[in-house]
């Protein structure tokens, strides 16, 4: 009995050698997700809960906020790139805009003039949800390029 065992162990191990062997160079018998597209563009830092009590002016509007940010070195167009809550729906599309290597813009909720530091999404409600949420950046293509999650799944 000890014999059969030990040979069906080596036979099973040999039959594991030769399959991986088999695999392509870079490939793993795991399931592997397709490469993102790369861009030093992702999303950095968010205040998705205005501070202080949620009265709806656009200065609590403005409170909350979702930081794009560009950490190569050249300057990157966002113009056509989108910003999309997963909870509430909303979705900024940049314009004009062309983010310096090392630069990051704040992209506020309520309505105001848009500057190399911040922009407006110019809403009248808030735009991410405090509890939970998910920020989406994509391209002028429509490649997602960065998620951010917060809150509990």
């Amino acid at each position: 009995m000890f014999r059969s065992t030990r040979t069906a162990a080596v036979a099973l191990g040999s039959a594991v050698l030769v399959a991986t062997a088999a695999l392509p160079a870079g490939a793993t018998a795991a399931h592997t997700l397709p490469a993102k597209h790369r861009s030093p563009v992702v999303i950095g830092a968010v205040q998705a809960d205005s501070p202080g009590h949620d009265d709806g002016s656009n200065r609590s509007l403005n409170a909350e906020w979702v930081a794009v940010k560009n950490t190569g070195r050249h300057a990157v167009n966002l113009a056509g790139w989108t910003l999309t809550s997963e909870r509430t729906h909303t979705t900024y599309r940049f314009r004009h805009l062309r983010l310096n290597g090392h630069q990051e813009v704040r992209v506020r909720t309520g309505k105001g003039r848009d500057t190399w530091r911040d922009v407006h999404q110019g809403r009248h409600h808030y735009a991410w949800d405090n509890r939970r949420d998910t920020a989406t950046l994509r391209n002028d293509r429509r490649h997602e390029i960065d998620i951010k999650r917060w809150g509990r799944r």
